[in-house]
């Protein structure tokens, strides 16, 4: 009989989800408070969905994992308090605003790898767009390279406002 109308009973298998984005071999897992609190949050969220899924054994079993991950980015977070910063250097947890060489502005976002979404300008602290951008100042120029070619980059302003957005 086909594999494809047979049950398996591999119970023990582990079951597939969505890994969290890696960090980079020896790179501390900054975050900023806002970021530290989403993890803490996500940790409660993933607490009362185990319990929820105490009776579907794969249910559980991802609930399990997913727990387990989300409570080994905690124990190695690194807190990243934004606001002693010197403001006038882009640093992890900086708003930066920049100007490509259409005059087009654009704002990012420099935070932890759990926090990164590109789609809301929220890049993370080892992509290449923040390594280029940080320690830099008002008025410098950076080069970013990207799959349509390199990018010129001028930051026009450095923030370092609330990361609840």
């Amino acid at each position: 009989m086909s594999k494809a109308f047979k049950k398996d009973d591999d119970d023990d298998a582990v079951p597939l989800f969505a890994r969290r984005a890696p960090l980079p071999e020896g790179v501390a897992n900054y975050v900023t408070p806002f970021g530290l609190t989403a993890l803490r949050s996500e940790q409660q969220a993933l607490e009362s969905e185990l319990g929820e899924a105490a009776t579907d054994p794969s249910l559980r079993a991802i609930s399990k994992a997913k727990l387990a991950a989300i409570a080994q980015r905690i124990a190695c977070a690194v807190l990243v308090d934004p606001s002693p910063q010197d403001h006038a250097v882009v640093r992890f947890g900086a708003t930066v605003e920049l100007l490509d060489a259409a005059g087009k502005s654009r704002r990012y976002a420099i935070v932890g790898v759990d926090e990164a979404n590109a789609s809301s300008g929220k890049v993370a602290f080892v992509a290449p767009l923040a390594r280029a951008l940080l320690g830099k100042r008002v008025g410098d120029v950076v080069l970013v390279r990207a799959p349509h070619g390199d990018d010129e980059l001028e930051i026009v302003r450095i923030e370092y406002a609330s990361m609840h957005t």
